[in-house]
């Protein structure tokens, strides 16, 4: 859409009243349009407009639900599913989340198209308004203060929490334990989280509002649109895992939160419970000022889509925006789903044109609300397609699936699935021509959603509202014996009830409990485990090594169980070991755990690093070279040539080919020994080194098989090296494969200039701007140039040749003559066929001659910059023409210019090249002569390199 009328922003902290600001802002309009986050959002404005304006004028789109009266005004929406239509008023509510890695392009997209013919509001938090200022031209900003103030009050336990108290965790097993233990304690709560249906959430969303319940336990759902009656809100954790990651959380959402408490002018707190560490002062001050940093990244995909093929469909979403505010952020479910299909053989056959890609494409975008697995979910898009092509999707197989799932029985758990499953469904059946009877399919997977939704909320009241009294309970007040068990899972219950878990060598009680009954059951449950600890540890001393594995940031795991961790040992190849085991398992457990994990990773560690530890046990090393040696294996096999260039070049050729008898090749750049680069030893050795280190938080391996990945500033070089990667520019380059790239650039004419050819371009795998910003990361200079492309000949068949004997011999003139005569004639022809098929058709003859095709190439030099204390340039010495220096083949290197061959300049005076800006010049072969010999100096790095071109 055009930008047509004023758009306005409208920011600032919650409980600022800004979405009923909006509705009444679109309700002075004749029509408009309200995209908001959440479709339990969506659905209380929708009746809040109904209530206001009547059903019959107001329209509801999100996903999974469709109502569009006739005489449709007012359309709410969720951002997703925004109609983009005419409307004389368009309103973006929550736009920080422009921000979020998964729907930030949703959101992006709709800050830069969405408009109203009259007015536009732009609602969220005050974090954006640089962003927006940026990317929306005259925009104004209205800023929105709250209604009441917002205070810290520190920690509080559970037991201790006020009414009116929302306790916020960050998954699901964190909440359906704090939702236990305020059931014993304070009598029940109410159950908020995302993955709840949205009749499910408004249960309980209501059950607390009527008071019916004084406690909220939610997961960070309760952050955006739910307008709820708390006056406190208590972090049970500040950290979250986001689908890639465990991390903190960051200030603005903590604000968000927050912010949920107070209710319009009364005044809210908020704290911390449970194990969550108070707030720093710094950060309480921001949150209760709503003073964070401003948004500085907007995620952004492309949604001009072109659809000729899938190939062009996924780089056409892969494009880059061209701005530094708007980048790319994870690769969304949708797209990951594309390339997946795309890779399948049958659906390639079946994707013949536009038509099936743009089909391929709707299917794609069909949400996992499952989250079973993405092969499940892509396997169930290919089924979908498959019936679209032919038509729509079979009745009687989508009454089966939906048969399957419209069961009421079931514990929380199986509720839940079951809804997941339904709103897939429900979402198939709101698309237009998809099933065969859409009004019949529309109402009967709503139904079952709301059968399902109003069995899982009476779920949720029975497990954390209704009190009960068990035999467990009853035992502890008359202080009786109890009788404790351990399963095969490792779950610990107490006469039947759950009393905690073992995981590795480690009891995890059960949470829920009060701190006299947790007390009894720890003690009751280490009588049961007792035996469990000795036979366990039995199992993993004789288990295989197979079944272990260390983590990258020096865990020792067991499976899914983590022993142990590794720590700082005697020196970097001797790491120690710390187990993980109980105090009441025995110090003889311990013991027998932490020999089964030192042998372990010693194992590792001797397999991984045998060259480097053969190395260091080879007592016929000696001198300089035993010296080296040390330093290699102080560097775990990778050590960066110019920190040692002295110690280099002091080493002789024979010490030098001892050390290359243990695999370590001196390359022009780095000293590593090749074996050592793979993926398994270069991931052992970051843990080594970051524990030799003493380091909190150690760098993390690249993934395999990549020749270069990206250099951040960021990041220390050593973590590069030490990774197998050196860094230059904006990349950093795989050692060996940059090695093999020097190997081509030593035949190249440094001085006087070269290009890249499609070797080099080949071992480096990028484009030539890439290849470019490559090499003067490494101290080349790139000249920039154009010229006119070489036109590539037809492929045609010859003329006739005229006869002869066949020989290779040189034609005489009246051949030549001939052959001449022949071809003018064959062209002749060939064109006056071309002219005649061109009439035939009705076309006008193209003339042959077209404009030229220009293309870009660069000129690299070498160009290092200028080092302090650098010994002067030609003195017999040092290096000639600046190049980078290299060892030899066979363990010797040679004295000359990096772009020549054995001490060649091309028979030019020496230091004189292609004058400031010039082009090397391609209009003939080069030719060289050879310099007058001198003798060579034995320890120069470059002694004997004409010599070891005569041996080739």
């Amino acid at each position: 859409m055009h930008d047509r009328g004023r758009v306005t922003a409208v920011l600032g902290p919650t409980n600022t009243g800004k979405t009923h600001y909006a509705i009444e802002r679109m309700l002075a309009h004749r029509t408009g349009v309200i995209g908001l986050p959440l479709r339990l959002l969506a659905r209380e404005v929708y009746d809040r407009i109904v209530k206001a304006r009547g059903p019959s004028v107001v329209a509801l789109v999100t996903g999974e639900e469709r109502i569009v009266p006739e005489r449709v005004q007012y359309w709410v929406a969720t951002t997703e599913a925004m109609p983009e239509i005419g409307a004389d008023f368009v309103a973006i509510d929550e736009i920080q989340l422009c921000a979020d890695p998964e729907r930030g392009h949703v959101f992006t997209d709709r800050l830069l198209h969405m408009r109203g013919l009259h007015e536009t509001l732009l609602l969220g938090s005050d974090t954006m308004r640089p962003a927006i200022a940026a990317l929306v031209p005259g925009v104004q900003f209205q800023r929105r203060e709250r209604f009441s103030t917002l205070t810290w009050s520190g920690s509080k336990k559970l037991s201790r929490m006020p009414a009116r108290s929302a306790i916020v965790g960050f998954s699901v097993d964190d909440v359906y334990a704090m939702a236990e233990l305020i059931r014993r304690q304070k009598g029940g709560c109410a159950v908020v989280m995302g993955a709840l249906s949205p009749r499910t959430r408004n249960a309980q969303v209501a059950m607390y509002q009527a008071g019916e319940v004084d406690y909220l336990v939610a997961t960070d759902a309760i952050g955006m649109g739910l307008n709820l009656d708390i006056r406190h809100v208590a972090f049970s954790a500040t950290h979250k895992f986001d689908g890639r990651r465990v991390r903190p959380l960051f200030p603005h959402e903590l604000g968000q939160i927050a912010g949920r408490a107070g209710r319009h002018t009364e005044p809210g707190t908020f704290g911390v419970t449970g194990e969550a560490r108070p707030l720093e002062d710094g950060l309480v001050e921001a949150i209760e000022n709503h003073r964070f940093q401003p948004i500085s990244r907007l995620m952004w995909r492309n949604a001009s889509l072109e659809f000729g093929t899938m190939d062009r469909l996924v780089q056409s979403l892969e494009t880059a925006s061209g701005h530094e505010l708007l980048s790319r952020g994870r690769e969304a479910d949708d797209l990951h789903a594309l390339k997946s299909l795309r890779d399948m053989p049958e659906i390639r056959d079946r994707v013949q044109g536009g038509k099936d890609v743009r089909l391929l494409w709707d299917v794609c975008r069909v949400p996992d609300f499952r989250g079973i697995s993405p092969t499940e979910h892509t396997g169930l898009l290919s089924r979908i397609f498959g019936f679209l092509q032919e038509g729509t999707i079979p009745s009687d197989w989508l009454a089966r699936a939906v048969q399957r799932i419209d069961r009421t029985h079931g514990d929380i758990d199986a509720l839940s699935k079951r809804l997941a499953y339904i709103r897939t469904w429900t979402y198939v059946a709101q698309r237009t021509g998809w099933v065969e009877d859409e009004k019949h399919w529309r109402g009967e997977t709503r139904a079952v959603e709301d059968r399902l939704s109003d069995a899982l909320h009476a779920a949720l009241t029975q497990r954390f509202v209704d009190r009960r009294t068990s035999v467990l309970l009853r035992r502890l007040k008359q202080k009786e014996s109890l009788v404790a068990e351990v399963n095969d899972k490792g779950e610990v219950t107490v006469e039947g009830e759950f009393a905690g878990r073992l995981e590795g060598f480690r009891f995890r009680p059960d949470q829920t409990g009060s701190a006299d009954e947790a007390k009894t059951l720890n003690r009751a449950s280490y009588e049961a485990l007792k035996p469990e600890f000795h036979l366990r540890a039995d199992r993993f001393y004789n288990a295989p090594d197979t079944e272990l594995d260390f983590t990258e940031q020096g865990g020792l795991m067991w499976g899914d169980s983590a022993i142990g961790k590794l720590v700082q040992g005697p020196d970097a190849l001797h790491p120690g070991v710390q187990v993980f085991v109980d105090d009441e398992a025995g110090e003889e457990i311990a013991e027998k755990v932490k020999r089964r994990l030192q042998h372990f990773i010693d194992r590792k560690v001797a397999a991984l690093f045998e060259p480097l530890i053969a190395m260091q046990k080879d007592e016929a090393l000696n001198g300089l070279a035993k010296g080296f040696a040390f330093r290699i294996i102080e560097a775990l096999g990778v050590l960066p040539r110019d920190g040692v260039a002295t110690e280099v070049k002091e080493l002789d050729q024979e010490a030098r080919g001892a050390l290359r008898k243990h695999g370590v090749r001196f390359g022009q750049f780095t000293i590593f020994m090749p074996a050592l680069l793979k993926p398994a030893p270069t991931r052992l050795r970051l843990v080594l080194w970051s524990l030799a280190e003493g380091l909190d938080e150690f760098p993390e391996s690249p993934p395999p098989g990549l020749v270069t990945i990206p250099h951040i500033a960021e990041v220390p070089d050593g973590y590069y090296t030490l990774s197998g990667y050196r860094p230059a520019g904006e990349r950093a380059i795989r050692i060996d494969m940059l090695e093999r790239l020097a190997d081509l650039l030593r035949a190249q004419d440094t001085r006087g200039g070269f290009e890249a050819n499609p070797d080099m371009l080949s071992i480096t795998g990028m484009t030539l701007e890439q290849f470019a910003a490559l090499m003067q990361g490494l101290g080349y200079a790139a000249e920039k140039g154009e010229r006119e492309k070489l036109k590539t000949v037809e492929p045609v068949a010859p003329p006739p040749a005229p006869e002869g004997d066949g020989s290779d011999a040189p034609m005489t003139e009246e051949e030549s003559v001939l052959a001449a005569e022949t071809r003018a004639r064959w062209e002749a022809e060939r064109a006056e066929k071309r002219r005649a098929e061109a009439e035939a058709a009705g076309e006008t003859p193209q003339p042959e001659e077209t404009a030229p095709e220009i293309e870009v190439f660069y000129t690299f030099r070498w160009a290092p910059k200028p080092r302090a204390n650098r010994r002067p340039q030609g003195d017999g010495q040092g290096r000639r023409g600046g190049g980078p220096r290299r060892d030899g083949a066979g363990g010797q290197e040679a004295r000359g210019e990096p772009g020549n061959k054995s001490g060649r300049d091309g028979g030019k005076p020496r230091g004189k090249g292609p004058k400031k800006g010039g082009k090397p010049q391609h209009s003939g072969p080069k030719t060289y002569t050879a310099r007058p010999e001198k003798k060579a100096d034995p320890d120069s790095p470059f002694a004997v390199l004409a010599a070891l071109k005569d041996k080739k």
